[in-house]
């Protein structure tokens, strides 16, 4: 079923509900919504979350650059929204996407590809995309 955005009010109460951080940030975890592959996790402000409940493309904020960060505007990587879920306490959002290529900026499809071993970290899964592809820096 496709992605249906609440109107202007409805964004406006919803998000007026959120329990964001000291820093005006709430933590958004992204899975691929037909599998349960956890892609990543990142910040969402107030604006962020407005722009992906209001377009259905998943925006969140770079706490590096403190700004909008729309997923996908440089690498092509985008993230479409099926459906968002807030957790009990309303202070973190799951956010269920259709990722198109890979989510991590490393090209791999998740970010969570670090595992923690008895023999130290394992890298589990290895680059889908270089990063000279994803980024134009060939």
């Amino acid at each position: 079923m496709p992605y249906t955005p609440p109107d202007q009010a409805v964004r406006t109460a919803m998000i007026d509900r959120v329990k964001f951080n000291e820093d005006g940030l709430i933590t958004a975890i992204a899975q691929q919504h037909d599998s349960g592959e956890i892609l990543m996790l990142a910040w969402m402000n107030a604006e962020a979350l407005d722009e992906t409940l209001r377009t259905g493309r998943v925006c969140y904020y770079s706490r590096s650059r403190h700004g909008l960060w729309r997923k996908g505007e440089t690498s092509g990587q985008v993230q479409m929204l099926v459906d968002a879920r807030l957790d009990c306490d309303r202070d973190a959002i799951l956010l269920l996407v259709d990722q198109k290529g890979v989510a991590c900026h490393t090209g791999r499809r998740s970010c969570f590809y670090n595992a923690l071993r008895p023999e130290g970290i394992v890298e589990i899964t290895r680059p889908e995309v270089a990063v000279e592809t994803l980024y134009g820096k060939a």
